[in-house]
C-alpha cells in the first residue's frame, strides 16, 4: 500500500472521512496542515496537473461562497496568487504519493490511482457539510 501526503484543513469533516477510507484501504495517510504549508506557486501548481483553473478551487471557501471570488474567470496566475494568500481557497485535499499528486477526492479517481477496498461511494466528499454561518466554520 501507499504513503500518503495527505494536505488537509485540520478539523474539516470531509478531510477526516477521506483520510479514514484510505487508512480502511490499507494506506498510511501522514496529515499536514494545508493551511500553514509555506506554498510556492510552482509547487501548489502541480498538484492540479491537468485541471482547469476553476476546479482548482475550494466551492466551500467562504470567499467564494460570498461572491468576493468567481475562479470562472481567473488566470493560472490571479489563481495561484490568490491561493498563496488564502490558502482555504485551495480545494481539499491535496495529496501526494511519491512523485505523484492530487488535487481533490473524487472516490473513483482515488481508487484508480492507489487503490480503495471496499467502498462506500458518497456522492460528494468535498464539499463542506456544514452551512457557512455555523459557528464552528467561521474561522474559515
Amino acid at each position: 500500500m501507499a504513503t500518503i501526503y495527505f494536505y488537509e484543513k485540520p478539523g474539516c469533516i470531509n478531510n477526516t472521512r477521506q483520510k479514514k477510507l484510505l487508512v480502511a484501504a490499507g494506506h498510511h495517510v501522514v496529515a499536514l496542515n494545508l493551511l500553514t504549508e509555506n506554498w510556492q506557486p510552482d509547487s501548489l501548481r502541480a498538484f492540479f496537473g491537468k485541471l482547469s483553473v476553476r476546479n482548482w478551487f475550494n466551492y466551500s471557501a467562504p470567499a467564494i461562497k460570498q461572491g468576493e471570488i468567481d475562479p470562472e474567470n481567473l488566470t493560472e496566475h490571479e489563481a495561484l496568487a490568490l491561493m498563496l494568500k488564502n490558502p482555504l481557497l485551495i480545494r481539499r485535499p491535496l495529496m501526494q504519493v511519491g512523485d505523484s499528486l492530487m488535487a481533490g477526492f473524487n472516490q473513483q479517481a482515488v481508487d484508480n490511482w492507489i487503490g480503495l477496498t471496499e467502498i462506500e461511494i458518497h456522492p460528494d466528499m468535498e464539499s463542506c457539510p456544514r452551512p457557512l454561518a455555523q459557528a464552528s466554520c467561521s474561522h474559515e
